[in-house]
């Protein structure tokens, strides 16, 4: 084994899904995810604080994504409207990522701790997009309302682009949601 090997992450990354798929999360260890990888263990944990991490790590990305699409929305724009640019941006980004997208939902529903460490993730990314909205002025309790609005929508929608068999528009399906959020919300 070399001393430095190229795209050390994403190699770490691809073994580890595959290990979780075959064997499942916690059957699988670190030492396994590297050696599949042609790694050592010391490689692993220079990319990543522990296995779950290799789920988990894009989440800061995203929230930077949500938060400057946020920043970015037209002044005039309603509390709700710049959080539906922002889950729609971020559904962008994510778009060209389906399979992995599937095989990582997979993973994480079949593990009760990973599952709760995507719901803190979730709750970390409604804070971060509630705290954009009040340096936008945005008061309470209407920021925090639309950054939970806007994550349930991106929950929902990414369910629903995961589990078509079709290649389905992601940030389509988001705008189709808050549709259908506005249509409730007006009683319609």
């Amino acid at each position: 084994m070399g001393r430095w090997e190229p795209n050390a992450r994403g190699r770490l990354e691809q073994a580890a899904m595959e290990l979780y798929t075959e064997r499942g999360f916690e059957q699988t260890t670190v030492a396994e995810i590297a050696k599949r990888a042609g790694l050592t263990e010391r490689t692993f944990f220079r990319h990543f604080a522990d296995k779950r991490e290799v789920l988990f790590w894009g989440s800061r990305t995203l929230q930077q994504h949500f938060v400057d699409a946020v920043a970015g929305a037209p002044d005039s724009a309603a509390p709700i409207d710049a959080i539906a640019g922002a889950i729609e941006a971020g559904a962008a980004l994510l778009q060209e990522r389906r399979d992995y997208a599937r095989q990582r939902h997979a993973i994480i529903a079949a593990n009760a701790e990973l599952r709760e460490r995507e719901l803190i993730k979730l709750s970390w990314l409604s804070a971060a997009l509630a705290d954009a909205l009040r340096r936008r002025g945005v008061t309470d309790p209407a920021a925090d309302l639309a950054a939970e609005a806007g994550i349930a929508v991106f929950r929902i929608a990414f369910e629903r682009w995961i589990s078509t068999s079709a290649q389905a528009d992601f940030p389509q399906l988001v705008r189709e949601s808050f549709e259908e959020l506005k249509a409730v919300t007006a009683g319609k």
